[in-house]
């Protein structure tokens, strides 16, 4: 399913790509009916396609000059129909120039990729206040996601957030998934967790597995996984990190940390009444799922929190804006029924060293007695 779904993705780009292709060439006159020019045509498209297979920074670049062709033709024939009697003014002159040179896509195009470039290379942070009438007192909860270490981002960035947060004093630590991912090494899943590990906070440091922290995706494209689920337990424990996988845990007086196990992992994964059974319903109850789902069903158990990561903000716009589209949760703050839901956009994002949407950020919640 992976691979054909790659495969129909690579096709629609490549239709795109040849269209694209024949447009610019009769942007600059070239002759577009010889047998030459379709042969030349038809091995860029190729080419270009194939790059997408590889889940490539090219094929993305390629996406946004195909995206953006598209628009500067359709804002052209509108202007060529809306504004036909003033075709002699100088601002139509400059617009068809501009059109002609075919510049604006790859301008457009060019300015994206550097801004997404530049905002994949800092991580900001984001807080947020959460009260109830549960809690006696207040904590601090520090929320990391999706840091994908080794692969997207320089981890030197991540390394110097350690201190920063550090001095917060944050009273919890929550590793919501997508830590290491089928590009980390078996060295840089270890080293991501020592770093870690180095992270202070009075009840400790907690971690529930993404999609990709074991490597799954690896498996389903038969390829051979750089470390084991035996390897990556030893490397979260030994660094004092607790692993939370459909299990809870009572917190001071009056919070409950409930972890679960990725939905990915379905089945094997428990229910929201399977995993709550046996709650104090008078405790705050948290609950951490790497992917936003199922917020309805925490509620209807007792839940007042969910922490979430998984969707990147969208990452690439306008993606995020699609899921919210769709009716999924993308970013920041909802609320199902009795439950608030806080969805990080993630340390750093997936495949690409590019960010266009959202930013790179660890989460800091306020949890207050109301």
């Amino acid at each position: 399913m992976y691979v054909l779904i790659l495969s129909g993705m690579a096709l629609c780009l490549a239709a795109g790509l040849y269209w694209m292709i024949g447009k610019w060439a009769l942007l600059y006159g070239i002759d577009t009916k010889g047998k030459r020019f379709w042969m030349i045509r038809l091995g860029i498209t190729v080419f270009a396609g194939s790059l997408c297979l590889i889940w490539s920074v090219a094929g993305l670049v390629e996406v946004h000059l195909i995206v953006l062709f598209a628009i500067v033709e359709f804002v052209a024939f509108l202007i060529r129909h809306i504004a036909k009697n003033h075709t002699k003014e100088k601002r139509y002159s400059v617009f068809r120039r501009l059109y002609h040179s075919g510049i604006i896509p790859i301008l457009v195009t060019c300015l994206m990729m550097g801004y997404g470039s530049l905002n994949m290379r800092q991580i900001i942070r984001t807080e947020y206040t959460v009260t109830s009438e549960k809690l006696q007192s207040g904590y601090e909860v520090v929320l990391i996601t999706d840091t994908h270490y080794g692969t997207v981002q320089n981890p030197d960035i991540l390394i110097q957030k350690i201190e920063e947060i550090n001095a917060l004093h944050p009273d919890i630590i929550l590793l919501c998934g997508d830590i290491v991912e089928e590009g980390t090494t078996k060295e840089s899943m270890q080293e991501a967790f020592r770093i870690l590990g180095s992270l202070e906070s009075t009840y400790g440091t907690y971690f529930v597995y993404g999609n990709h922290d074991r490597q799954d995706y690896r498996t389903a494209v038969s390829r051979s996984r750089t470390y084991t689920d035996e390897e990556l337990v030893r490397a979260i424990e030994e660094n004092d990190i607790k692993i939370l996988c459909d299990q809870w845990i009572n917190i001071g007086d009056d919070l409950v940390l409930a972890g679960r196990e990725d939905a990915a992992r379905i089945p094997g994964r428990l229910s929201s009444i399977e995993l709550l059974n046996g709650v104090d319903q008078n405790r705050f109850i948290i609950v951490a799922d790497h992917q936003p789902i199922e917020a309805e069903e925490n509620a209807a158990e007792g839940a007042d929190l969910q922490l979430s990561g998984h969707t990147h903000a969208g990452q690439i716009f306008p993606v995020g804006y699609l899921t919210e589209g769709f009716g999924g949760l993308n970013y920041g703050e909802y609320q199902e029924g009795g439950c608030k839901v806080i969805v990080s956009s993630g340390a750093t994002g997936w495949g690409f060293p590019i960010r266009t949407q959202g930013n790179c950020e660890y989460v800091v919640i306020h949890l207050k007695e109301r």
